[in-house]
């Protein structure tokens, strides 16, 4: 995993990530392919880069959560994890996702001794378990409204 940031953004530059959020978001809005921005380097010359709106999709989610003072780590789709990775990605402990792994719930491989991950197997078996929840919240939800119990 390739970690962008390895600190908590300070308040000015948790300021200025959201200030920048809310302009690029505003350009996003156009609903063009690519968009073309204008850098101005530190000897005060001017760039222009064409920037494929998916990119700069990307970027707007950064700066919002950098605006909201988390860390942000950018990991590839088919990287693979390490089990401690895994594990804090479904945010349940080692033991717990290496009863996972046995089960079969999550397909991994093995080199020599350590078990590997794709991201996006986790990725597909936490969106998986997200919805069994909704599923099953609302299925509470109908069975305290047909109780009439007021919730």
């Amino acid at each position: 995993m390739q970690q962008l940031q390895d600190h908590l953004p300070s308040a000015e530059e948790s300021a200025l990530a959201k200030i920048c959020s809310r302009e690029l978001s505003a350009i996003l809005e156009s609903g063009v392919d690519t968009q073309t921005l204008l850098i101005t380097d530190p000897s005060s010359e001017q760039h222009q880069v064409q920037v494929p709106s998916s990119a700069l999709r990307l970027l707007v989610d950064v700066l919002t959560e950098l605006g909201e003072g988390n860390t942000v780590k950018l990991i590839p789709v088919h990287a693979e994890l390490t089990t401690q990775e895994a594990a804090d990605m479904l945010n349940v402990s080692r033991p717990t996702f290496i009863k996972l792994l046995d089960e079969d719930t999550i397909p991994y491989t093995r080199t020599g001794n350590r078990r590997k991950v794709k991201f996006a197997d986790v990725k597909a078996y936490k969106d998986n378990l997200e919805q069994q929840r909704l599923t099953t919240l609302e299925e509470l939800s109908e069975l305290d409204q047909d109780l009439g119990l007021g919730y």
